[in-house]
C-alpha cells in the first residue's frame, strides 16, 4: 500500500473515531505519548510529532538547550513506548473480558451493534499501523 493510500485510509478512519470520542483530548499527554509513540506507530488523534520541534516552539529553547534535550528525549523514548505497549495489552485484556460479560446481556440487535463498534475500532487500528508502516519504508 503506497504512502498516500495508507494516509488517507487513515485519516478518513481516525476523523470517524475520534468525531464519537472528542469528549477527552490528548493534548496535556502528547508530549510524553508522542515519545512513546515514536517507534510504536500509534498517535494521539490531534497529532503525535510533540517532542524537540514542539518544546524549542514553546519554550524558546535555544540552540545549545535543544542539543542537550535531545538525547533526553531518544533515551526516554524506549522505556515509554515499553510501558505504553504494556499498559495497552493489559487493557485490551479488561476491555475483552468486560465485553465478554456484556454480551451476553445484550439482545441480538444490540450485540451485532456491538460487533460493528468493535470492528471499526479494529479497522481505525489497523489503519493507523498501515500508515506507520508505510511512513517507515
Amino acid at each position: 500500500m503506497s504512502f498516500r493510500s495508507a494516509k488517507k485510509r487513515f485519516q478518513t478512519k481516525n476523523e470517524t473515531y475520534y468525531e464519537k470520542k472528542r469528549t477527552s483530548s490528548c493534548s496535556g499527554r502528547r508530549f510524553i505519548m508522542a515519545q512513546a509513540q515514536a517507534g510504536s506507530g500509534v498517535g494521539c488523534a490531534h497529532g503525535h510529532a510533540f517532542g524537540l520541534h514542539e518544546l524549542t516552539d514553546s519554550l524558546n529553547l535555544t540552540p545549545e538547550q535543544q542539543t542537550k534535550v535531545q538525547p533526553i528525549l531518544d533515551q526516554t523514548k524506549p522505556q515509554i513506548a515499553a510501558i505504553h505497549q504494556e499498559a495497552m495489552q493489559k487493557m485490551k485484556t479488561v476491555i475483552e473480558g468486560a465485553v465478554s460479560q456484556i454480551r451476553p446481556i445484550l439482545t441480538a440487535d444490540q450485540q451485532k451493534k456491538l460487533d460493528g463498534v468493535q470492528k471499526a475500532h479494529q479497522d481505525m487500528m489497523n489503519a493507523q499501523k498501515e500508515l506507520h508502516d508505510a511512513t517507515q519504508e
